[in-house]
């Protein structure tokens, strides 16, 4: 189990935070209410950072120049969208796990400042721009729909009910675009097609046989993945586990374990190897290569799904949370530092943690 070093919530860089997790060997470690008190210490410290950023806006006109907080009212900080939106969702998501953590009181006041009709009727409204028919497709709409489906769990505050215009647009694209879809998105980055799905299956409940038949469509002849692509110099998602933990998440267990025999038939074998072996990360200024702390995190988070699909004396599932435990020790010391990977990769430690 990781030992993370003590340290004063109550102001919070957001540049700078001392995480450290000892080395561990298959041993995964859990969330703890004082190592979420850390992570949302973290969020806290960049959600309502307008600068620096990175807006994935089109200018159809010198009058669309605009800040970034006038562009988005709620998700403006962060560096950009996306990552703004899943830090509201991690924010969210341990205030269910625990209430009365040191943070709680701030996360509620953060909610109900920022999360208004009003700032959600402008989020929404900026869909119906010219030009923004793609913003943020997939990665930003899956995002927006698992923040969706956790603030439906919070079902004392009005928060889901707020969210729902903004909730409801960003799932309507997702039924207009799959069956337009014709190629799913393979890479270890934001356009990736099976993140998306994952991440909006559970606000999307009414839809899952649109998002069952979709992936199936893009993903059930998949067989023997090499993985020989990975990892690329700037991923964060594995191209293979995020297509399988997709899969798992969206097939009836019967039709999971085939396809997924079929498709990693050597798991048993450690094969493919380079999915057991952590990245290397050479320079974490460099927002890119940075990326690859995340991808460590999300591989210990796919591993960790996928050994949980199998039955419990599966032999498959020593070596997954055995790479799952290295990929966590890899990723976990690296959440906090250079604000390149502190503005988004605590949500990445906590969908790891959680598995």
């Amino acid at each position: 189990m990781p030992c993370w070093l003590e340290r004063p919530l109550a102001a919070p860089s957001p540049t700078r935070s001392a995480l450290k997790v000892e080395s561990m060997s298959s041993s995964l470690p859990s969330l703890t209410e004082p190592l979420a008190a850390r992570l949302a210490a973290i969020a806290l410290g960049h959600v309502e950072r307008e600068y620096p950023n990175k807006p994935g806006h089109v200018l159809n006109g010198p009058e669309d120049a605009r800040t970034p907080a006038a562009l988005h009212p709620v998700f403006f900080g962060s560096y950009d969208w996306h990552s703004c939106v899943h830090g509201y969702w991690m924010l969210v998501r341990l205030l269910r796990r625990f209430p009365d953590m040191a943070p709680a009181q701030a996360i509620r006041a953060l909610f109900h400042r920022r999360l208004t009709p009003e700032a959600v009727a402008a989020e929404t409204a900026y869909l119906q721009a010219p030009g923004t028919r793609g913003f943020e497709r997939p990665y930003g709409w899956g995002w927006l729909l698992a923040l969706a489906a956790e603030l439906a769990r919070h079902e004392e505050e009005p928060w889901a009910r707020t969210l729902a215009p903004l909730a409801s647009a960003f799932a309507q694209r997702f039924r207009a675009f799959l069956p337009i879809a014709t190629y799913p998105v393979r890479v270890g980055t934001h356009p990736n097609t099976a993140f998306g799905l994952l991440m909006a299956a559970d606000h999307m409940a009414e839809d899952l046989p649109l998002l069952r038949t979709t992936a199936l469509r893009w993903y059930g002849a998949d067989r023997d993945c090499p993985a020989w692509g990975e990892p690329s110099g700037d991923d964060f998602l594995s191209s293979a586990l995020i297509e399988a933990a997709c899969m798992a998440r969206l097939l009836p267990p019967e039709d999971f374990a085939p396809w997924f025999a079929a498709f990693f038939p050597r798991i048993a074998q450690g094969e493919p190897a380079t999915l057991f072996i952590p990245a290397t990360v050479s320079d974490r200024s460099d927002g890119k290569i940075a990326h690859l702390d995340g991808l460590n995190l999300s591989r210990a988070w796919c591993w960790r799904r996928l050994a949980a699909a199998l039955p419990a004396q599966d032999p498959r599932r020593a070596p997954m949370e055995a790479a799952a435990a290295r990929h966590l020790d890899a990723g976990l010391p690296h959440v906090a530092g250079d604000y390149m990977g502190e503005h988004w990769l605590a949500s990445f430690a906590v969908l790891a943690l959680e598995g």
